[in-house]
């Protein structure tokens, strides 16, 4: 990763596209293309094959939902990372960003060292949300199954694997659960990593959306 990172800036604000271009270019951030709207986004990403996105929510003609949604179908190599930009820490629409597959979302609001960290860590293929972020929102907006049995979908993990994705889910990050279950941080980096593989997901936030779109955390957690 010796390139610049390579970063589109999509919101129908001006002074909001001004504004993180300026502080990314301090950091030496390349924003290779800005757009209005989501059509523009979605042509902008095609067109300049970016690491990371910053998407506004709410924008005019497509808004960034959907055009999170287009630039996430295909093949996964060829995806960037998606951030989701919002004025509200719990609006709905972040929740389904995440179920379509954006890694993360900020508050518009956010201060410079944040933004660059946060751009930063995504490209590394990690996620942006702490999982207690990410916890309190799936809470609130998924809807889980009401099937009493582990669902097909989460039949290939292993017993530990699903505890270790509870636990995740619950809002505990690498260390946390390590201690939780009396094994090495390195040994919960693996758990985790063999449950996105087997599970076909991008990151720890689609993982606990997973867990609560299944109900595997609430009949986990239930008495």
């Amino acid at each position: 990763m010796t390139r610049p990172l390579r970063v589109v800036v999509a919101d129908d604000q001006a002074l909001v596209r001004a504004g993180f271009r300026m502080i990314l270019a301090s950091d030496g951030v390349d924003v290779v293309a800005e757009a209005t709207n989501g059509s523009e986004a979605v042509d902008a990403v095609r067109r300049t094959r970016p690491d990371v996105v910053l998407m506004d929510i709410r924008m005019p003609e497509l808004d960034g939902l959907e055009a999170t949604r287009r630039i996430l179908a295909g093949a996964a190599a060829d995806q960037p990372r998606v951030i989701m930009l919002t004025t509200f820490d719990l609006d709905e629409y972040v929740y389904a960003a995440l179920t379509a597959g954006a890694s993360g979302f900020l508050l518009k609001d956010v201060s410079p060292e944040h933004l660059l960290a946060a751009v930063r860590l995504v490209r590394t293929g990690d996620a942006l949300l702490a999982p207690a972020i990410t916890r309190r929102l799936v809470g609130r907006f998924a809807r889980p199954s009401e099937t009493p049995t582990i669902p097909r979908d989460l039949a290939a993990l292993t017993t530990r694997e699903l505890e270790v994705l509870c636990l995740l889910a619950e809002g505990l990050n690498n260390a946390e659960i390590a201690d939780r279950l009396t094994v090495s941080e390195a040994t919960v980096k693996t758990h985790v990593a063999h449950i996105l593989a087997k599970l076909g997901l991008r990151d720890r936030v689609q993982a606990v959306v997973l867990a609560y779109q299944t109900g595997l955390i609430n009949r986990a957690t239930s008495p």
